[in-house]
């Protein structure tokens, strides 16, 4: 007998397991669409099969993957039946192995027009931008999580809140963005944008967000521009009072990448829970340093080589964040206990396809 063509079905039932949790999702969505539209989300970063986070079990049904970074599921990965729920789309009823889903009561995703209300170089090539939003309509989000900016053309670039979502009461977000020589986005922001310019936004987005239910002792490791969510958590840990341990190890080529270290500092004086190593990779003789030195993530094993009894939110390069999750895991690690974020640039994600 012959099969139904795919397009001959409406829609399909979604089951993640172990929570019980369906969903449908019609065969033009990816499953990732799918979920957020129903109120169930499940992990996510970059939403565009660069960066892995949403990788999943299938446990059993017909999934067939958009376009895709192999990095971030590749063909051995797949065979094996993991997906991307980002990318993959429904060709039957599936059921998904997911060890986290949020349920009923997620934060509602929102597009809303934000107006420019400073721009400061922090460096030579990071821009702090403070965005003011509606009075009307007060933006919430868990401290961790990004928004994408909506460009021309349906172009959109994603940035995580470097600001604790209490902080929006204001309500403004702060985010930190690096420069990208020729980039869309960045040259935008580094040579023509100006206060009170228009902006619009859409969010918040992804599940990397910090977890208020555990008393673990926590590492916030991160590079560059990966400090901006880590500094939304340490400001989320500091205005619930939290005594949970916290050692923020920050990564970057050189000191100057560090771009708020002062800032850091006044924190650890107000928070005694809170720890800081900074660690810097190719510091040249006129920087004066003489602190830590080698990769980030490696800095954190030199301290701690037992790891099963923590947490750890980690942030940055895509390479960062990729060898503190393996190496991490063979040190203890529970793997339900490494929550990470990767920031993968356009640049990347084009290089990246045009190698496979």
């Amino acid at each position: 007998m012959m099969s139904l063509p795919v397009a001959a079905a409406t829609s399909f039932q979604v089951s993640v397991q172990p929570s019980g949790r369906t969903y449908t999702a019609s065969p033009d969505e990816t499953l990732l669409a799918a979920g957020i539209r129903a109120g169930i989300t499940l992990p996510y970063g970059c939403k565009d099969g660069a960066c892995g986070s949403c990788k999943c079990r299938k446990l059993s049904g017909i999934v067939v993957h958009r376009e895709h970074q192999g990095k971030a599921l590749s063909a051995l990965e797949e065979a094996d039946g993991m997906v991307l729920t980002c990318c993959g789309v429904a060709h039957s009823d599936v059921v998904l192995g997911s060890r986290q889903v949020t349920g009923a009561g997620a934060i509602p995703i929102r597009k809303m027009p934000s107006r420019v209300l400073q721009l400061e170089r922090l460096s030579p090539d990071v821009m702090r931008l403070q965005l003011q939003l509606p009075a009307s309509n007060i933006f919430t989000y868990h401290a961790g999580q990004y928004v994408d900016f909506l460009l021309q053309d349906g172009v959109r670039r994603s940035y995580s809140m470097a600001s604790a979502p209490q902080a929006a009461a204001a309500p403004w977000i702060e985010l930190h963005l690096r420069h990208m020589p020729g980039g869309l986005f960045t040259e935008q922001v580094f040579g023509k944008l100006k206060e009170k310019d228009i902006l619009r936004i859409e969010g918040p987005f992804g599940s990397f967000y910090l977890r208020e239910d555990s008393t673990k002792p926590m590492v916030l490791l991160a590079s560059g521009t990966g400090f901006a969510p880590i500094k939304a958590m340490i400001e989320q840990l500091q205005l619930t009072a939290s005594t949970r341990e916290a050692t923020l190890y920050w990564g970057g080529r050189r000191p100057h990448d560090l771009y708020l270290a002062s800032w850091v500092k006044q924190k650890l004086a107000e928070m005694p829970h809170l720890h800081y190593v900074p660690v810097v990779s190719d510091a040249l003789p006129e920087d004066g340093w003489s602190g830590r030195t080698g990769f980030v993530h490696l800095a954190v094993l030199q301290d701690l080589p037992d790891l099963s009894g923590h947490q750890v939110y980690a942030c940055g390069a895509p390479i960062v964040v990729d060898s503190a999750r393996a190496d991490y895991l063979r040190h203890g690690l529970p793997e339900e206990e490494f929550y990470a974020d990767s920031f993968t640039s356009e640049a990347d994600k084009a290089r990246e396809i045009s190698q496979v």
